[in-house]
């Protein structure tokens, strides 16, 4: 049986700690705000979009994330894929190149610059199995 959250709830609420775990890293938050590749990444089978960006100056942690289309910032890259083929990737088990290829992610947009920020996010790989194997068991893959 495949790995996969209980709903849209879980799912937000996984990516949310991930998403905040990577903006406070004091390595890997303030190399992805450099980096300024605004992304959004849609997740079909959940029916969700959350919009990614580098905080500004007068902002809180490294990245600004929303759960919505509704915001004052154009994506460079897009990317949509399920909320397996996420969970697959954030513990280390998903090739982006090998799932763009095989088109389990489709993308839009700036690619290259999205795929130049995989070597600063490696790091999430194991904090991210770590949540897993401690709250999550059923989502290991």
């Amino acid at each position: 049986m495949a790995a996969a959250f209980t709903g849209p709830d879980e799912f937000r609420a996984v990516m949310d700690r991930i998403f905040t775990m990577m903006s406070e890293d004091p390595e890997m938050g303030p190399r992805l705000r450099d980096a300024d590749v605004p992304q959004r990444f849609e997740f079909d089978d959940v029916d969700m979009v959350v919009n990614i960006r580098a905080a500004g100056p007068d902002e809180e942690g490294c990245l600004v994330w929303a759960w919505t289309d509704d915001v004052d910032w154009d994506a460079k890259v897009q990317m949509s894929m399920s909320s397996a083929t996420a969970n697959r990737y954030f513990q280390g088990k998903e090739n982006i190149a090998l799932a763009i290829a095989r088109r389990r992610i489709k993308t839009g947009g700036d690619v290259k610059a999205a795929l130049a920020l995989i070597p600063i996010t490696k790091p999430i790989y194991a904090r991210y199995r770590e949540v897993v194997d401690a709250e999550y068991p059923h989502l290991r893959v």
